[in-house]
């Protein structure tokens, strides 16, 4: 029996699957939590956290096998946009800005403009950038703080640092000159950079050269291929990890490309995931380069391309609603002339970073309930907008099911809004941890040498429970979009 790893490292936490690579049965997990800080538009993590996290959650895993059993494999899928920056010996240099730092506004427009504007933007880097993106995020590190960027011998993502810390890429030195392990990424995760080019499949030497990044592509990792291993586990760090030492390492992956690798997701389907953040994505064989932004042209971690919508408000912010309302997240009532715009950490899609909440339609004898119904179709409405935009890079099949996934997919009430705004049903996998098993997917792969997409037929990621399309409320639908654009132009105001 060969076992193998995937790790999610999400916001909150690090969770891990051991899977048993003949029949997909995972066999061994674990988790252990990450602590977020930061107020306002602030959101960083240590890395040391990560890497603490890591460990735990491994050594959780590893002792709940049935019988003894060492990991052949290990990938690690993580939040993308992340910000690390280390220092010589390879050690952090701060904490990480995270995905929904929303600071970096200013330095966004800044580097769109000065690639021509947002079609110009799209079709170079994939995207029109946001203040999620990595590259705005370094712009703005190096105007707030100067004297850390200047320190910084290499630059890299959230899932590169942990990728690296178990090839021992981190050891000492980060030079990627010379023998020994070298920091690695993949083209999923690095495509969510903004100084990546997809038509190139590669660096963009004229984003490194603005003078808002003004970046030496040396200091960033070496991009990987779908199935290319980053290396081995050194005797030196496997008792750290509870690794076993020569247990190959794979390229890793963003959060939802490796969830996509798990889904096993083909041409003309898209998948709606509902976590901390809203996403809605689907796979295309050509790149994509919305003008207006509201499509992130991502790349898949099986060599294709990911277009993709996030939102950052999605079941915490619904849970949010829920706690100071006093109810239960499943005590709804239907919402009636109730709209709410749940936008409690600013908004990505539509781009406003500095947007807040905004609730409309109450009366005396309004119901909370009422209002929490308001807010998940809120959440929901905000998102599957992107659906359609989605489609204009991915043939979606018409009427096909929604592939639902994340922690709100086992909600009921999650599933019965998006069948309610979508039209469509929804197709919800009984399996768990996506990401982490989509990160075990490719681990297996890289083991095997076997086709990635082959690997998640045989263990059967996808199968689960269907449930029908529900008539699509056209009027609700119409409603929050009419209050989205109001909202919208009201916080675009300088």
């Amino acid at each position: 029996m060969a076992l193998v790893a995937g790790v999610d490292s999400s916001t909150q936490s690090t969770k891990v699957v051991i899977v048993d690579t003949a029949t997909g049965e995972v066999v061994g997990t674990g988790t252990a939590p990450h602590v977020v800080t930061g107020t306002g538009g602030a959101r960083e993590t240590d890395p040391g956290c990560w890497e603490g996290a890591l460990a735990e959650a491994l050594h959780k895993a590893v002792a709940s096998l049935p019988a003894s059993g060492k990991v052949a494999a290990i990938s690690v899928g993580a939040q993308q946009h992340g910000l690390v920056v280390l220092g010589a010996d390879g050690s952090p240099l701060r904490p990480a800005l995270l995905w929904n730092d929303t600071r970096a506004g200013a330095e966004a427009a800044q580097i769109v403009s000065a690639l021509g504007g947002p079609a110009e933007c799209a079709k170079r880097v994939g995207s029109v950038l946001t203040p999620a993106f990595t590259v705005a995020k370094w712009a703005w590190l190096r105007r707030a703080d100067a004297a850390t960027a200047s320190q910084a011998r290499a630059v890299c993502l959230p899932h590169d640092y942990l990728t690296g810390l178990l090839t021992g890429a981190l050891a000492g030195s980060v030079a990627r000159s010379g023998p020994g392990p070298r920091l690695c990424t993949d083209r999923s995760d690095v495509s969510g950079t903004g100084w990546w080019a997809p038509v190139e499949e590669a660096y963009a030497p004229e984003v490194l050269a603005l003078g808002e990044v003004a970046l030496d592509a040396e200091l960033l990792p070496t991009v990987l291929g779908p199935a290319e291993p980053a290396g081995e586990v050194p005797a030196a760090v496997a008792a750290r990890f509870g690794l076993a030492p020569g247990a190959v390492v794979g390229p890793g992956a963003g959060d939802n490309a490796a969830a996509g690798l798990a889904l096993g997701l083909q041409p003309g389907e898209a998948a709606v995931s509902l976590g901390t953040s809203g996403t809605v994505f689907a796979t295309s064989e050509r790149p994509s380069a919305d003008p207006e932004g509201v499509v992130a042209g991502f790349a898949s971690a099986d060599g294709r391309y990911l277009p993709l919508v996030c939102t950052l408000n999605a079941t915490l912010a619904v849970d949010k609603v829920a706690s100071w309302l006093g109810l239960e997240r499943d005590d709804v009532a239907p919402s009636g002339e109730v709209v709410f715009l749940p936008w409690l950490d600013g908004e990505r899609t539509p781009n406003l970073p500095t947007a807040s909440g905004a609730l409309s339609g109450l009366r005396h004898s309004t119901d909370p309930r009422s209002v929490l119904q308001a807010a998940y179709e809120g959440a929901a409405a905000t998102l599957l907008a992107g659906l359609g935009r989605v489609g204009e890079w991915a043939e979606l099949e018409d009427g096909s099911p929604l592939l639902l996934v994340g922690g709100g997919a086992q909600s009921r009430v999650w599933r019965e809004v998006v069948r309610r705004l979508s039209g469509r049903g929804v197709l919800v996998p009984r399996a768990r941890e996506l990401v982490a098993l989509g990160a075990a997917v490719q681990a297996a792969a890289v083991l095997e040498g076997a086709g990635l997409r082959q690997v998640a037929q045989r263990w059967g990621t996808r199968m689960g429970v269907e449930e029908d399309a529900l008539p699509r409320d056209d009027d609700k639908f119409a409603r929050i979009m009419a209050w989205l654009e109001l909202v919208g132009e009201w916080a675009s105001r300088p």
